[in-house]
């Protein structure tokens, strides 16, 4: 199963053309469009899932620079999220952290 990132989509776009644009190069396991968690507004960029490899790359080739809503689309395979971005409250807990008398801001000047 093969992870497609599309970027640079009309808030307009719905689930339903996606997977329109998608299908005459395969089957679609699942269409996954982003929304602001705030405001619940498309933010602009979608992940779609293929289960034929070969398909979801023919469907990445010809596919990209393609022209929707009247935006040119970005496609390419997902990457995985590294370690390092984002802000993860489990990465900072597993960092040592210096005690409580050598860091700074808890000293007291009295």
């Amino acid at each position: 199963m093969k992870n497609i990132f599309v970027g640079n989509l009309d808030i307009t776009t719905t689930e339903a053309e996606l997977r329109n644009l998608f299908k005459p190069y395969g089957a679609v396991a699942t269409v996954t469009l982003v929304h602001d968690r705030d405001t619940n507004v498309p933010r602009g960029f979608a992940f779609i899932e293929m289960s034929n490899d070969a398909e979801a790359g023919a469907a990445i080739e010809h596919l990209n620079g393609t022209l929707v809503g009247g935006r040119q689309l970005t496609i390419n395979e997902a990457r995985a999220k590294s370690a390092s971005e984002g802000n993860r409250s489990e990465d900072r807990r597993d960092k040592p952290r210096p005690s409580l008398d050598t860091r700074k801001h808890r000293r007291h000047r009295y």
